[in-house]
């Protein structure tokens, strides 16, 4: 078997054979691995109708238990994840495993596109060419989505997704990748096809899921950052590119935590001293002049006077509609 694709499903009928089918009529041998993680809207039972599908089932454990038994199953020298609602490009597959075949690579990667929840192409991203492939994953720019990624099986067998971190197991996954030397080959077009819809995805989290992931996201950068440290490779261009998703992240943490977001800042500075807070006009002169506690006590006081204001427009509007 050539490739193996594991697609993790929970609840997805709706969209999983357009995802299926996109892998199908490959030139390579390719087999599809999908794996239900307890879904109660006839998913299991559709997929005892696709003979050509191996098909697991699993009580609702989540989409890293789902992913990693179905690695467990598959006999591709090479792997690709997709998420149930999204697809692949045609011919991805096969352009992908012809490149990693001729050069030889532990990983191919590709650019995405980006689809509307009716089907409009919103936009295409070619690959991001860099030359430090560690400090694109760490955020130095777009590194497109592990789903347009090809990996060698046997490179992945001690980079499992990580349940510890089930909101950001795939970025936690490449970041993995990146630190472990992959010889990397790159197919500059889009490969995989990502769509925005109002259904729940795992990366859109509110109330205490969003806490939890924004930790999951701060622990998995002081992880990596501590190996890269340890082997002596955390760069200042590391540095610098770390400091951009941590700068962001401890903006999110503060709606929350604010004595926590200030000690994410205080570690972006250790990280790089000269660093200067990203955002243009007032918003960037408040982080400057003074600092992010400060700047960011003024954003929720803010956000909750135009909270406020928004409840009393409502009542108004709502004793004058009766």
């Amino acid at each position: 078997m050539d490739v193996s694709v594991i697609i993790p499903t929970y609840n997805r009928l709706w969209c999983l054979p357009k995802a299926i089918e996109s892998c199908r009529h490959t030139q390579c041998q390719t087999e599809i691995i999908v794996v239900d993680d307890g879904s109660s809207d006839g998913t299991w039972e559709w997929l005892q109708t696709q003979p050509d599908i191996i098909s697991l089932r699993q009580d609702n454990w989540g989409k890293c238990w789902a992913v990693n038994r179905g690695f467990t199953f598959a006999q591709g020298k090479y792997i690709r994840f997709l998420d149930s609602d999204d697809w692949l490009c045609p011919e991805a597959i096969d352009r992908q495993f012809e490149l990693t075949i001729t050069q030889e690579t532990d990983v191919v990667v590709g650019g995405y596109e980006v689809y509307s929840q009716e089907g409009t192409l919103l936009r295409q991203v070619y690959w991001n060419d860099c030359d430090d492939f560690v400090a694109q994953q760490l955020g130095e720019c777009d590194s497109s989505h592990y789903s347009a990624y090809l990996f060698r099986r046997e490179f992945l067998k001690d980079i499992p997704h990580r349940p510890d971190y089930a909101w950001r197991d795939d970025r936690l996954l490449i970041i993995e990748v990146a630190i472990a030397n992959p010889k990397v080959a790159v197919y500059p077009q889009p490969t995989f096809c990502h769509r925005h819809h109002s259904q729940t995805r795992l990366q859109f989290q509110q109330g205490m899921t969003a806490v939890a992931t924004n930790l999951q996201h701060l622990t998995l950068y002081k992880k990596c950052l501590s190996k890269l440290a340890a082997r002596d490779q955390l760069t200042p261009r590391r540095r610098k590119a770390s400091c951009k998703i941590l700068w962001s992240l401890a903006h999110w943490i503060a709606y929350t935590h604010l004595h926590e977001a200030c000690e994410v800042v205080d570690w972006i500075y250790q990280l790089d001293p000269d660093f200067q807070p990203p955002e243009p006009g007032l918003l960037g002169k408040l982080y400057t002049y003074l600092g992010f506690r400060h700047t960011e006590n003024l954003l929720w006081l803010r956000r909750n006077i135009l909270t406020l204001f928004g409840k009393r427009s409502n009542i108004k509007y709502h004793d004058f509609s009766v």
